[in-house]
């Protein structure tokens, strides 16, 4: 399976991706990626080795222009009830996702998990997907958001990845995001809509800056009426996909 975006493509791993792959997880950037550490390349080209046959949950994250692998993402059908059965259905997902910090802070990371959400969502038959992110992660909690996950919970001192320097459990407060297939089926609606209007010709950018401005000077003369009719124009416009 391949998922292609604008500048990404998603695809399950092979032998070659082992460099980038060490690049990135010989020193992961948070706490709860400690065990998946690569000591050497050597471990690096065993464990992507080991990930070549997964083909539908696990993705490496390549740029489409050069091929180099600059991050993960993977997440499992699981029944998401504490008391399931054989027969209950494997509906929920739970994505882990992990960027080269070299990459950060592009749009990569939320480019990636948007069309890996849709993925599951629209082919692998995902009822909710859920994730979890430490209380520090900033950035991670805003992504969570950016997707349109709600916060459901904070757990204090829920899970222990690394130790104290005592050699004592450093336990973290983790918080819980979700959001189920009927959101986002609505909200990339929505997206839908936006990128159409985002997709318009210069022309058309160009004679709305010039409704806004004229917005402006009517408010500065103190015409008060004319910025109704502005924008309402504007409304117009954009719902006539104009």
């Amino acid at each position: 399976m391949i998922i292609e975006t604008e500048r990404l493509i998603l695809r399950p791993f092979v032998e070659d991706d082992a460099e980038d792959v060490y690049e990135y997880l010989n020193e992961p950037a948070v706490h709860c990626f400690a065990c998946m550490k690569l000591e050497s390349l050597a471990n690096a080209r065993e464990e992507v080795k080991r990930r070549t046959g997964e083909t539908e949950y696990y993705f490496a994250i390549t740029l489409k222009d050069t091929g180099k692998v600059i991050g993960e993402i993977d997440a499992y059908p699981e029944t998401g009830e504490p008391h399931s059965s054989d027969d209950t259905p494997k509906d929920t997902f739970s994505p882990c996702w992990m960027l080269n910090k070299k990459f950060q802070g592009k749009g990569y990371a939320y480019e990636a998990a948007y069309a890996f959400f849709d993925y599951l969502f629209r082919d692998k038959g995902a009822r909710r997907i859920y994730a979890y992110t430490e209380d520090y992660n900033l950035p991670s909690q805003h992504l969570c958001e950016k997707l349109g996950m709600r916060r459901e919970g904070l757990f204090m001192e829920f899970v222990s990845f690394v130790n104290n320097p005592d050699g004592t459990p450093l336990y973290e407060n983790t918080m819980q995001y979700a959001i189920l297939k009927k959101e986002w089926l609505k909200g990339t609606s929505g997206d839908l809509i936006l990128q159409n209007s985002s997709d318009k010709s210069e022309k058309s950018k160009a004679e709305l800056l010039g409704v806004l401005h004229e917005a402006e000077e009517d408010a500065k003369s103190g015409k008060v009426a004319p910025i109704k009719e502005t924008f309402d124009s504007i409304r117009n416009r954009l719902e006539d996909g104009r």
